[in-house]
């Protein structure tokens, strides 16, 4: 194999199908179906899916998702947040294309796709991760894979299986045909007008008419506890150590100066760099006496916590600190007491602890906290009497939305009937973008309006545009005179080719894996 590698040395133009390898740093994933590791498929730790019985291991799958999670964060030039991420569905998306891989791959076979060695070559000659310029090195090839703990056999495996996987695929895409009657329905797409008529229903339109019972309101309530229950509350008792309280009783050394002034250099920066400690003598000093009263206040919290922690005894342990207590009223995570807002790691402490029990140190910016848990309120779901304006206001959207759909759908009925009260949208012409006049914009309501004709003039569901969903009909259409259409319908197959061969690709996909049996790992099904 590495003797067909020098053979293309001197190799060629560059793949754009290989950008994903060039911006991920090809060492980051390497899929050899079947492997899957030594850990049990059975455990949740062993197994990201198994599909007919080949597995699809963890380790595999979590290479694949951190390798398209870097490719986003490439894209967008930050970092995705764990709410990005499962709102964008990385996780589904990284597993659903490991089985369309594992399916294509085993079908592939069945169809007798082969690849030699010299295709497998020629492909990982183009990739540029190993191409010097613009030729490939051999040497930078070994190293690459050597850099990423990669043997040249796994990585050729792995591209051999590429290959396979995009042969099976082009071949199903060859399947996909472009006909007059579709050339011609672009064209018309592309250069006709319509006017629509449409009625629309928006949950404010029909709420007034929604009557809502005590049983489906309780209905409501339970079925939504999370939005009505009350935060939990606590109160605490506390005490507060201040440090610079105890500074000017501590004293330190020449020495304990010289070696806090070591350990913080970066603090004592000039406009020439790093100052002498000789002019720096008193602040260091200073520093010093600070940093020492700190330390050994935080330890003798801690010494006094832990003597009195049992008892839960703070005022004794504030008495033996030399403080006061303190009392808060009830109060929320978020909106704590007014005399500890701002204390984030004191209120994280307080809701941490439980009832009467003793707890600290706490250290912040204003000092060293002991704390003591008074009462506690745990989260809890009123009764309905107690919310029942919110869970009106929240079920009347929920019906609205419903209603609204409803009456739309029955609007669609009275369209094709003559003399139905509606609103028109006047001549538009089709927009990618979705673009309708009095309307709004909506890609799924522009596709379905020149999906219209005379002979099936209306839509056969309501779309759903912000917060009004429309039943449209077609009232007329303008159509353009057909004298270019010989002119540009070689343009036109080359943009609706591509779409014919994915709609294709993923019916095909999708028969497979109806046939398949498929276990996704729970874990990871979010």
């Amino acid at each position: 194999m590495l003797g067909i590698m020098r053979k293309y040395k001197q190799s060629i133009l560059i793949k754009i199908v290989f950008v994903v390898i060039v911006l991920s740093f090809i060492g980051t994933i390497f899929l050899v179906w079947g492997r899957g590791g030594d850990k049990s498929a059975n455990g949740p730790a062993g197994y990201a899916a198994m599909v007919d019985g080949t597995k699809i291991s963890m380790d595999d799958f979590q290479k694949n998702y951190y390798r398209t999670r870097n490719l986003y964060e490439q894209i967008y030039g930050r970092s995705l947040t764990p709410e990005m991420e499962k709102q964008m569905g990385l996780k589904k998306a990284t597993i659903s294309s490991m089985i369309d891989n594992v399916l294509t791959l085993k079908e592939a076979k069945k169809m007798g796709i082969k690849v030699d060695k010299d295709e497998v070559a020629a492909e990982i000659a183009k990739i540029p991760s190993f191409q010097n310029n613009g030729a490939f090195d051999f040497t930078l090839y070994q190293n690459t894979l050597k850099a990423n703990r990669v043997t040249p056999k796994e990585f050729e495996e792995t591209q051999e299986q590429d290959l396979l996987v995009q042969k099976a695929r082009n071949k199903v895409k060859e399947k996909a045909t472009v006909t007059d009657a579709d050339l011609m329905q672009e064209f018309k797409k592309q250069n006709d007008k319509v006017n629509l008529q449409y009625v629309s229903f928006s949950p404010a339109d029909v709420k007034g008419s929604i009557k809502l019972t005590d049983a489906e309101l309780n209905v409501y309530l339970q079925d939504h506890q999370a939005q009505f229950k009350t935060p939990e509350q606590v109160s605490i008792a506390y005490t507060l150590v201040s440090p610079a309280a105890l500074a000017a009783k501590v004293s330190v050394t020449p020495e304990e100066a010289q070696n806090y002034y070591q350990k913080n250099i970066d603090r004592y920066q000039g406009k020439g760099g790093i100052l002498p400690f000789a002019e720096v003598k008193d602040q260091a000093t200073a520093d010093a006496q600070k940093a020492k009263a700190a330390k050994e206040a935080y330890e003798k919290a801690a010494e006094t916590a832990k003597k009195f922690r049992a008892q839960g005894n703070l005022d004794a342990a504030a008495q033996a600190l030399g403080g006061k207590v303190e009392k808060t009223p009830l109060f929320t995570a978020q909106a704590p007491a007014a005399a500890i807002a701002g204390e984030t790691e004191l209120v994280a402490r307080a809701f941490a602890l439980k009832q009467n029990e003793l707890g600290g140190p706490v250290e912040t910016a204003k000092g060293i906290y002991l704390l003591k848990v008074l009462d506690k309120k745990p989260s809890v779901v009123p009764p309905l009497a107690q919310v029942r304006a919110q869970v009106e206001r929240k079920l009347l959207e929920v019906k609205g939305a419903e209603v609204a759909k409803k009456k739309a759908e029955e609007a669609l009925q009275q369209l094709s009937k003559a003399g139905a009260a509606t609103k028109e949208t006047g001549n538009f012409g089709y927009s990618p973008a979705g673009a309708i006049p009095t309307v709004g914009t909506s890609p799924e309501l522009m596709e379905a309006a020149f999906a219209l004709t005379p002979a099936n003039p209306v839509a056969k569901q309501p779309v759903k545009v912000g917060e009004r969903w429309y039943a449209v009909k077609l009232k007329n259409r303008v159509e353009a005179p057909t004298t270019d259409f010989a002119k540009a319908s070689a343009t036109i197959k080359q943009t609706l080719l591509p779409k014919k061969q994915q709609e294709e690709l993923d019916k095909w996909l999708k028969g497979l894996r109806d046939k398949a049996k498929i276990d996704i790992n729970p874990s990871i099904k979010d």
